[in-house]
């Protein structure tokens, strides 16, 4: 499936009003953007960035009120 990098990034701006089914699709087609050298380094860095914003994000949301973290 052919990606623009804008589309990777914007999508994952949304991972917060969709289902997980759907996030973990949004963050899989990122990660295949992130491996094509043919995408220029600042759209990678950009997405790179916004992706561990996300998943720290999803970390937080998973742990939330329990504090399992050591």
């Amino acid at each position: 499936m052919s990606l623009s990098p804008q589309v990777a990034y914007e999508n994952l701006a949304q991972l917060e009003q969709v289902d997980v089914v759907k996030s973990a699709f949004y963050r899989q087609l990122a990660n295949e953007i992130l491996a094509d050298t043919r995408v220029s380094l600042r759209w990678r860095q950009a997405i790179a960035d916004r992706l561990n914003s996300v998943n720290n994000w999803l970390a937080m949301q998973t742990i939330g009120d329990k504090d399992d973290s050591y």
